[in-house]
């Protein structure tokens, strides 16, 4: 397969919210697209960016994303990188392409002085978790929460 790996762009953004309704039925979640593509820009391009994403370009669409924040741990007094989202589509999987994409979050994790990256994946995904353990990251056991508000 012929891709490349680049910063997401303001015109990939219809296509990125594709990917997250589509991320989100792969696990299970409930998504809704409305407003999502100006809140993304909002979060992407804005004057102080709150998220960072890299496209998977294939031919002329993306077909695949991860996305970061840089965070602060209390515990360690460091920054860390949380993964938020790794999504490849079908036709995308299985070449090495996540990775490679986990390999430039190192390098920009390295860059942005991180202790590590953190992220999380349902129970259920053990594809996702075979190839996590696989790559050397270690699970935590623990309970996410989520307070409506």
């Amino acid at each position: 397969m012929e891709y490349s790996i680049r910063n997401c762009e303001v015109s990939d953004l219809p296509k990125l919210v594709i990917l997250c309704q589509k991320h989100a039925e792969y696990e299970k979640a409930d998504f809704s697209p409305e407003g999502k593509e100006e809140k993304l820009k909002e979060a992407l391009f804005g004057g102080s960016p709150k998220l960072y994403c890299l496209v998977v370009a294939a031919k002329e669409t993306i077909v695949g994303y991860v996305s970061y924040t840089i965070d602060y741990s209390t515990w360690d007094a460091a920054n860390f990188m949380y993964m938020d989202c790794l999504f490849l589509e079908e036709e995308a999987r299985s070449f090495g392409i996540g990775e490679i994409l986990i390999d430039k979050l190192n390098q920009i994790a390295i860059e942005k002085n991180c202790i590590n990256i953190q992220w999380q994946t349902p129970q259920f995904n053990e594809r996702a978790i075979k190839f996590y353990n696989r790559i050397g990251a270690k699970g935590k056991d623990k309970v996410r929460f989520t307070l409506d508000l």
